[in-house]
């Protein structure tokens, strides 16, 4: 794909035209909050792309009604919406045990599987170009991830069942992702609370300050009520002990995620599945945000399908995520649509610092690339959703048959122009937002 290069005074007025739209009302709403999120967005090229997908989808506009291995199924599976290298990370699922994949689901949809690996690829030019890499290096880095994309997709389509094709566990991972989980194994319930809540009259509360924001009646009276409504998404699974939901404290959040500025958010406190108080369980309820991937899939069964933001986001995980967490489910609060998940104390992101040595480097990509390939596999007929009534992995095998040998060139392609389109767009923003130029900061 040949990106436009247009100049730079175009592209910033283009870039502001697209903030505008996405972030407009929330900007707003809590301009204190967008200027905490563009000073980190300006600490990099990687972190300003991270903070943009909405400039991504508005790039690939063109192709929302067709593009290489795209066809009408192809162009409608489950994806993620912000695969980048640095969304990857540990958790626990609900069988208890932890598991190296994918994570934040809050861009999830339902479009064309190839931006997914475009989002990607671009990140590992990215990532590539700040450790210094050649073009070369890069390109190899590309193809190493199309490769393995390809190669676990092909085996989950010619009946390699999904646990026939182990996750990246324990005792299957290797290198940077092992030392994810053992770091995330290192982690406890109880030095998560250690750093959240004290004891006070024999009974387990949020501790003062920290981010921690103290609620009015009225607004502590609407999250109960909002968690009252959560109750009702769970699966009967989750609901195997009543008193695991007594809420013992509540209270407000500030300072959440490069991608949340501006949504309230707020922390409850469980009782969890004992008394014992090092059981208690926190979970989070945040208003969840249009996926910036919609505005640019116009299928009206696909917009019809969800409730709203917070539902279409934990149906995604679920629909994206084998054993999702058992306390993912959502609610609405003030009419909008809010997510509500654990506040997971094993939850541990691949860290890219340390990760230097080209072929250690590889290594992880070509890690990242399967499990890409079982995540889109996972959302299709067998995920218990009806929005996608066929096996994802046979219609994206069958796509890329169609033309193997142009699948690695495209991904190897788009990474270079758009890593540079990235690296430009930062400079960019950054002169944009240091003279005052972004309107409402």
């Amino acid at each position: 794909m040949s990106v436009p290069q247009p100049s730079a005074e175009q592209r910033g007025d283009e870039i502001l035209a697209v903030f505008e739209t996405a972030f407009g009302e929330l900007l707003a709403a809590d301009p204190a909050a967008f200027r905490v999120k563009f000073r980190k967005m300006a600490a990099s090229a990687f972190a300003f792309y991270r903070g943009t997908a909405c400039l991504f989808y508005h790039d690939l506009e063109a192709e929302k009604h067709g593009g290489p291995y795209l066809d009408d199924r192809t162009a409608r599976v489950w994806i993620h919406g912000d695969l980048h290298a640095e969304n990857f990370g540990t958790y626990m699922d609900s069988t208890g045990r932890l598991i190296f994949n994918v994570n934040d689901f809050d861009e999830a949809y339902v479009g064309p599987f190839t931006w997914d690996l475009k989002r990607l690829a671009a990140s590992l030019a990215l990532t590539g170009y700040a450790k210094a890499l050649s073009d070369e290096q890069i390109t190899e880095l590309v193809q190493v991830f199309a490769a393995a994309y390809r190669e676990r997709i092909r085996a989950l389509a010619t009946g390699a069942k999904s646990d026939e094709v182990p996750p990246f566990t324990l005792d299957t991972a290797e290198g940077p992702l092992l030392d994810a989980l053992r770091d995330a194994r290192s982690l406890t319930r109880f030095g998560l609370l250690d750093s959240m809540t004290e004891i006070r009259d024999f009974e387990r509360r949020f501790a003062p300050g920290g981010g921690s924001l103290e609620l009015d009646a009225a607004t502590r009276y609407k999250v109960l009520a909002a968690f009252d409504g959560y109750l009702e998404t769970l699966p009967e699974s989750s609901l195997s002990r009543p008193d695991s939901y007594r809420v013992k404290d509540v209270v407000g959040r500030r300072g959440i995620g490069i991608g949340s500025a501006g949504l309230p958010s707020y922390n409850i406190l469980l009782e969890g599945n004992s008394d014992a108080l090092e059981n208690d369980v926190v979970i989070y309820i945040k208003q969840a945000q249009t996926p910036a991937v919609s505005r640019h899939i116009t299928d009206q069964a696909i917009r019809e399908y969800f409730q709203h933001e917070g539902h279409r986001t934990v149906i995604s995980q679920r629909a994206l995520q084998a054993h999702a967490d058992p306390w993912l489910g959502w609610t609405e609060l003030d009419g909008a649509g809010q997510l509500v998940a654990e506040v997971s104390p094993y939850a541990v992101d691949l860290d890219w610092s340390d990760i230097d040595d080209p072929e250690e480097i590889a290594a992880v990509v070509a890690d990242l690339g399967r499990a890409t390939a079982t995540m889109h596999s996972a959302a299709d007929d067998q995920s218990g959703e009806s929005l996608v009534p066929f096996s994802t992995e046979r219609a994206i095998d069958a796509a890329i048959a169609a033309d193997e040998e142009g699948f690695a060139p495209l991904l190897v392609d788009f990474a270079h122009s758009y890593g540079a389109r990235a690296r430009a767009d930062h400079q960019i923003f950054v002169d944009l937002f240091r003279n005052g130029r972004i309107p409402g900061l």
